[in-house]
């Protein structure tokens, strides 16, 4: 029933809410409220933060950033597999790279960033090295999987290059690279927040949440994680609606 289904989708979130309450109370008796704010206090300063323009105009430039990183690494992630896949010699050189970018702490990889490019331009760098490793391997993936049988099929009624990448190899690459596309959004999320955080760019999520942490402003700190949190999950749910309607389908969740 849709009561049932309402209730499902409802508890899990009122319980966990229920425990912050619950926490928070306890924190106050031991006088720790300084330090876990109630629900109602985070909800109250959302609320005053969303009133303002600036507020907006902050999760714009970082949403501008991060899905920049996203397009960018998406990219890179697809034309290196099909390098790789086609070139013995291009498998050697690039895939140890490829494996150590995806083995490197974000952390290290943010200082790093920070010494060669402008603060502003951190965050879409390492969205794009965090996002390259995983669409690569999900293409490289679905590409060595083709069908052996439908390439010489190819061959056979000597289809040019584009109708086989068309009719045999994107068949094959689309169920993972729309998994790892999926996987690579919220790891584009994390580790562009977490860039934020480190370069403290002009007009960022990731400055305000530093800012509120440097400053003891805690329900500020709840808030603005908050939004963090609430733009990931739209953002999750956004690109698994356009993939299933690209693909036709349902889109494997991770």
């Amino acid at each position: 029933m849709a009561w049932r289904k309402f209730a499902s989708h409802l508890l899990p979130p009122a319980f966990w809410l229920g425990v912050w309450q619950f926490g928070a109370l306890f924190a106050r008796t031991k006088k720790l409220d300084f330090f876990l704010p109630t629900p109602w206090t985070v909800l109250q300063t959302l609320a005053g933060l969303c009133a303002t323009g600036e507020f907006w105009a902050t999760i714009a430039l970082s949403l501008g950033r991060i899905l920049m990183g996203m397009v960018f690494g998406t990219l890179l992630g697809i034309l290196l597999a099909a390098l790789t896949c086609a070139s013995a010699w291009a498998d050697r050189l690039l895939s140890p790279m490829i494996r150590m970018i995806r083995a490197v702490p974000v952390a290290s990889f943010i200082l790093l960033v920070m010494l060669a490019v402008y603060r502003a331009t951190v965050p879409t760098v390492i969205v794009t090295l965090m996002v390259l490793p995983v669409v690569w391997s999900g293409g490289n993936q679905g590409i060595r999987q083709t069908d052996g049988q439908l390439l010489e099929l190819a061959r056979a009624y000597r289809f040019s290059r584009w109708k086989k990448v068309k009719l045999v190899y994107l068949p094959s690459v689309q169920p993972y690279l729309l998994s790892s596309v999926t996987t690579a959004m919220g790891l584009a999320w994390k580790s562009g927040v977490a860039a934020e955080v480190l370069c403290t760019p002009r007009q960022a999520i990731g400055t305000e949440v530093y800012n509120a942490k440097f400053y003891l402003e805690i329900p500020t700190l709840f808030a603005w994680t908050a939004v963090v949190v609430i733009l990931s999950l739209t953002m999750e749910w956004l690109l698994a609606a356009a993939l299933r309607r690209w693909k036709g389908g349902s889109v494997p969740c991770e």
